[in-house]
């Protein structure tokens, strides 16, 4: 399957023209799932138009989805470069050095830091009115310590720049906050007010399910995965998040499962939810359940998507080693 996917890939290149290799078709490879073919596009885009700052975005977030971070922040640096003034691409700078940061030691951590609080802080300048500009900086305020820049009263003023745009999203920034204080009950009625203000977008469930979640309330975060996740809302991004809470909670595997199928069925996957990582979680639940061929499958499918995705590569490996340890005996 991973050969024809690549002859798939090289048919195209062979019989377009470059210029119809365009970001646009990328952006859709993207919201498919197709992160290898993204990349393989992109990666021909910006060798043939090296001024094009919005193939370096898309190539950013493609490797940000592979778990790429060096080749994100890269990518992601050099969409700045070329368009300084670009609010959205600061934006997608700071969120490639912020999981990077996440993934390097701590000393290496507090320099990678500054950066991400430099590049939302540019992103919220450039454009005052980019929500998700201002929600990332809060999150940045709330999560990070003083003497790299983080506060809560600096979070606190994005949620009152966050109230003049989008009421909704104020409410869940001032819930996170609550919650960060461990002050539940207010971050509950924050968030319901959120679901309130946004006439019950799923966004604003799955937080309320993520709350209850943390304070142990399974059966109230059920009932908002059931609302978030209901099929009248026609939201297929909220499938894998909602599939991932219950597998990490231990709860309805089986719902988990149905979830994970109906995103995998639906015709509107999303760039923030890719398809290989479904593809991954199912095969963690089917291997779970003893279920190995099929789990095989689900992680061969992964990696057709996805091909360097480490963890479906771990996956295939230990199932084999398990199936080499049992031939042994």
């Amino acid at each position: 399957m991973l050969s024809r996917i690549y002859f798939f890939f090289f048919l195209i290149i062979a019989i377009l023209p470059v210029s119809a290799s365009d970001a646009l078709g990328a952006h859709k490879l993207l919201e498919q799932g197709h992160v290898d073919l993204a990349v393989g596009t992109l990666k021909e885009q910006v060798r043939t138009e090296p001024k094009n700052a919005e193939a370096y975005n898309l190539l950013c977030r493609a490797y940000l989805m592979a778990d790429k971070w060096d080749a994100a922040v890269s990518a992601c640096e050099r969409a700045v470069k070329l368009e300084p003034q670009n609010s959205q691409y600061h934006l997608w700078l700071g969120r490639s050095y912020g999981q990077k940061a996440a993934h390097v030691g701590a000393f290496a951590a507090a320099h990678v830091a500054g950066r991400v609080r430099d590049e939302f802080e540019t992103a919220v300048r450039l454009n005052p009115k980019n929500v998700d500009a201002h929600d990332d900086l809060a999150d940045f305020y709330l999560e990070a310590p003083w003497v790299v820049g983080g506060g809560e009263k600096k979070a606190e003023a994005q949620a009152s720049e966050l109230q003049k745009l989008e009421p909704a999203q104020a409410d869940l920034l001032r819930a996170r906050i609550a919650e960060k204080k461990k002050d539940f009950g207010t971050a509950e009625a924050e968030i319901k007010r959120s679901i309130q203000d946004s006439g019950g977008m799923p966004g604003s469930w799955m937080a309320l399910a993520r709350l209850y979640r943390t304070t142990g309330r399974f059966e109230e975060m059920q009932h908002a995965i059931d609302r978030a996740t209901d099929p009248s809302l026609n939201r297929a991004d909220v499938l894998p998040p909602a599939a991932e809470m219950l597998i990490d909670a231990n709860r309805n595997l089986l719902g988990a499962e149905n979830l994970l199928e109906r995103y995998l069925s639906s015709t509107n996957p999303s760039e923030d939810a890719p398809v290989f990582k479904a593809h991954y979680l199912l095969g963690t639940l089917l291997e779970q359940r003893g279920q190995q061929e099929q789990a095989i499958a689900q992680y061969q499918a992964a990696l057709e998507l996805a091909a360097e995705y480490a963890p479906a590569r771990n996956a295939l490996a230990r199932l084999a080693n398990r199936a080499g340890n049992e031939g042994v005996r």
